[in-house]
């Protein structure tokens, strides 16, 4: 038994360290960018290593999705959690997209360029990279709100139209810095967006 867990403890690190070798070429490139020569020449494997822990390329793919979302979802949730007001958890929020060169995982974010890539191409990750802005947007929400039921902010703060602008406005502001290869605008757009939550504040 105990020959057994070990081996299957080094077939789990085996697959962890595939996910985390072909996230960010998956992030770089895309879903139909990425071939199975890349993710065995970056890991070093043989094919049939590489298949002993997925099902063809279609599951590859969809697990290195789920773990680049998850990843930088749990990743986000804990630096807002380290907070103890509304305020400051929302700044930690806005804080982690504060530099869009240097992002956690090269490529940038991979919840939007996931977003784009499968809008009409690949149906099967559309539907989970819904499901993820959903929530991220839930909790947002509720959030803000819990922000205004605890009085840090005034009712006239609209937490669905807030927690979306903050979504929509850094995402964007994600892909055309590194687009141009700034960070100067990012940084006055994290500035502004704060601003604008500040006026709120009781």
């Amino acid at each position: 038994m105990t020959k057994i867990i070990a081996m299957l403890s080094k077939a789990e690190k085996t697959k962890q360290f595939i996910l985390e070798t072909a996230m960010p070429l998956y992030n770089e490139k895309g879903v139909a960018g990425v071939t199975i020569d890349d993710i065995l020449a970056a890991t070093k494997l043989t094919k049939g290593a590489l298949y002993g822990h997925f099902d063809g390329k279609d599951d590859l793919s969809l697990q290195v999705i789920d773990y680049s979302l998850d990843k930088v979802s749990q990743r986000i949730r804990s630096a807002v959690s380290t907070k103890k007001t509304v305020k400051a958890k929302i700044w930690a929020f806005i804080d982690f997209y504060k530099d869009p060169i240097d992002t956690l995982i090269p490529g940038g974010c991979p919840i939007f360029n996931t977003a784009v890539e499968t809008d009409d191409n690949y149906p099967w990750l559309k539907k989970k990279v819904a499901k993820v802005l959903r929530q991220g947007q839930e909790e947002l929400t509720a959030l803000l709100q819990s922000g205004i039921n605890n009085g840090e902010f005034t009712p006239e703060l609209d937490p669905a139209n807030f927690a979306f602008k903050l979504v929509a406005s850094i995402e964007g502001a994600t892909v055309m810095c590194r687009a141009m290869e700034v960070t100067k605008p990012m940084l006055a757009l994290v500035k502004s967006l704060k601003a604008e939550l500040a006026r709120y504040e009781k």
